[in-house]
């Protein structure tokens, strides 16, 4: 009878080899490996070791012997398997790299894999595999805007302290309107959602109006403040800060985030303003619609409700929209927000050295 290779392990080796086996956080493979090593310096045989843990005995045999010929370094990774060794040269792998990132191809705004691998002489699996390794997608673009205000870091601190240190008796309130929204009705009626089918509607359209939502969040408990109106001048602006003034505790300052569209900073609107102490309007910096926390909401509103639907008037628009923010105010929940002033500035500033200097980003 044939008998397995004895394990013997160092205090050392076992307790490392106990965590592993307990750990929650690494692979199943590696766990499943020191329980295999364990059980064999308790003296298991391999069969033993492989109907207790519901394993074949070559596997039990092959994690003893790895680890007896390297020890715990070798139970971390696979041994290297045979096969087609690599045929593209390393300055060929970096001259696709560096054709992807500096260049374009000459009739289109983004390489291919067919075009990149025409131009640097490779099959397209190859330069699949090396855009793989490197992390690039020619395909994906994502947007931006660095902000140009010059007072920037005054106004993204004030605006941060008030969401992470909110003033005593105040209530913050990110307030801004959802101007042009749409009444869209379908052509045609959509089939309903089935299994095996998801729900469809036309590509076309019919539009019936729009109507615009002014809104304003409470950043302490996530409940909304809202009007419908046709209009987003400012005299609706003026009526709306009119409603937050007779729904909010007279008693309470009103801390008011908004941008710098000019219906916010229309003299009737600083008058009013004047009219009204306890109302202190703070607004975010040019290029910053991402600073109010009301843009959060107004992106679940369009996702949640609007897109998908089928209004045939305003009206009806209007009474879905007021629908849905009854609902959310029945059990509201606040945005929370994390980033340190100092964290968005840091990132504000290399940014800006990337737009002064694209070689270095």
């Amino acid at each position: 009878m044939r008998v397995a290779r004895p394990v013997v392990l160092s205090p050392e080796q076992r307790h490392a080899l106990q965590q592993q086996a307990r750990a929650r956080s690494l692979p199943a493979r590696v766990v499943e490996r020191a329980r295999i090593v364990l059980r064999a310096a308790d003296r298991l045989q391999d069969k033993q070791i492989a109907a207790e843990l519901g394993i074949q005995p070559e596997k039990a045999a092959r994690w003893r012997n790895r680890f007896l010929d390297g020890g715990l370094p070798a139970l971390q990774k696979d041994a290297p398997r045979p096969g087609r060794p690599h045929t593209i040269a390393d300055a060929k792998v970096k001259a696709v790299i560096e054709k992807t990132t500096r260049e374009r191809p000459p009739n289109a705004t983004q390489w291919s894999t067919r075009t990149m691998a025409a131009a640097a002489g490779v099959s397209e699996a190859s330069v699949r595999r090396i855009w793989r390794a490197h992390g690039l997608k020619p395909h994906l673009v994502r947007t931006f805007k660095v902000s140009n205000d010059p007072e920037f870091a005054e106004k993204l601190e004030a605006i941060v302290g008030l969401y992470l240190n909110p003033p005593e008796h105040a209530i913050v309130l990110c307030a801004d309107e959802k101007s042009q929204i749409q009444a869209l009705d379908r052509t045609q009626p959509g089939l309903p959602l089935k299994k095996g089918r998801c729900g469809t509607m036309t590509h076309d359209y019919k539009r019936n109006g729009t109507a615009t939502l002014f809104a304003a969040l409470d950043t302490l408990d996530g409940s909304v403040i809202s009007m419908c109106d046709d209009r987003h001048r400012h005299p609706e602006w003026l009526r709306f800060l009119g409603v937050i003034d007779s729904v909010t505790p007279r008693e309470k300052q009103i801390h008011l985030i908004a941008d710098n569209y000019s219906t916010h900073k229309h003299a009737k609107v600083q008058k009013w303003l004047a009219r009204h102490p306890r109302f202190h309007v703070h607004f975010t910096p040019t290029s910053c619609s991402w600073l109010n926390m009301v843009e959060r909401f107004f992106r679940d509103l369009t996702e949640k409700r609007i897109r998908r639907g089928v209004f045939r008037d305003v009206e009806e628009l209007i009474t879905a929209i007021g629908d849905y923010i009854d609902h959310h105010n029945q059990h509201p929940k606040p945005f929370i927000w994390t980033a340190k002033a100092t964290d968005i500035l840091e990132k504000v500033k290399r940014a800006r050295r990337a737009l002064n200097n694209p070689q270095s980003a």
